[in-house]
């Protein structure tokens, strides 16, 4: 579309609603491609009626659980400003936005709604407010043999037709543990998905993940491993990354929401095998998000 003259093209000929319902069955970056290269396409690009269709279906439920007012002039400015700013839901135990290449919705559980082994517990965890968090509160971990982090939300949340992954968001114990207490060991990540309208029995995945990622020096697996293939191989399983917002990631899975599907995804943490006491942890919550 950015290539052709359309200022002169059969398209500029149509009625600005017509423009606006054939822009509607683009993309977000297609419409702004179109406003930028024709005086003829602006308005019709811009218009509430390109933008609506951009936005979820359910969008006007989802601001209006929204703890804060959501006020906007169009369609469009409310389109950039949920893939933008995360939105609190639900009293601050969810955020929403929308992926902005693909115009996907993504949740973040909040580590109150996740279920964490326990995390009621005193001795082992205790909730603290941190300013980088979009969240009123984070777990932080103050020890624990046996780490066990689960979250679950229900496939209708989610956009159809649409292959998610899901994340563990957390930092580490700051300056003083920069490496994290013996959390440089194996973990197992799983993705269960149970489709309540499905004859398919439910599917799990499991992977092998590593919060912090090993070194020769800390990891027993790893010695034995370099003892016996090239010291360059790199050790099996997934590893966290750093995100833009100052956070760090672990993958734990993937799954696939069908057109119609309902039930849910049960996302998962587990070490227990590794006998040794872990710390130093903060845990956000655990990220839903369109995979790219």
């Amino acid at each position: 579309m950015a290539n052709q003259n359309t200022e002169t093209s059969p398209f500029s000929l149509l009625p600005e609603n017509c423009i606006a319902i054939i822009l509607s069955f683009t993309s977000p970056m297609e419409a702004c491609r179109a406003a930028a290269v024709s005086t003829a396409f602006k308005s019709a690009a811009n218009s509430d009626t390109v933008w609506e269709r951009f936005l979820p279906s359910d969008y006007k439920d989802i601001i209006g659980r929204s703890v804060s007012p959501v006020t906007y002039s169009t369609k469009q400015e409310l389109y950039f400003m949920l893939c933008d700013s995360p939105l609190l839901l639900d009293g601050g135990k969810l955020s929403f936005k929308l992926s902005k290449s693909n115009k996907k919705k993504c949740y973040m559980l909040c580590a109150r709604e996740l279920h964490i082994s326990w995390g009621d517990t005193p001795t082992y965890w205790q909730w603290v407010s941190l300013p980088e968090s979009r969240f009123d509160e984070v777990a932080e971990l103050l020890g624990v043999w046996w780490l066990e982090i689960r979250g679950i939300m229900q496939l209708q949340m989610l956009s159809p037709q649409t292959k998610y992954a899901a994340y563990l968001v957390f930092k580490l114990g700051g300056d003083l543990f920069p490496e994290g207490i013996n959390l440089d060991c194996s973990a197992k990540a799983s993705i269960k998905l149970v489709k309540e309208n499905s004859a398919i029995e439910t599917k799990k995945e499991t992977n092998i993940v590593y919060i912090v990622t090993p070194t020769a020096h800390t990891n027993q697996y790893t010695r034995r491993r370099r003892r016996s293939v090239h010291a360059t191989d790199a050790i099996e399983g997934r590893f966290s990354q750093k995100r833009l917002d100052g956070w760090m990631e672990l993958e734990l899975g993937e799954f696939f929401v069908g057109e119609e599907d309902e039930g849910e995804v049960e996302m998962e943490l587990l070490e227990t095998e590794h006998v040794k006491w872990k710390s130093a942890l903060f845990v956000e919550g655990i990220e839903i998000r369109p995979r790219d």
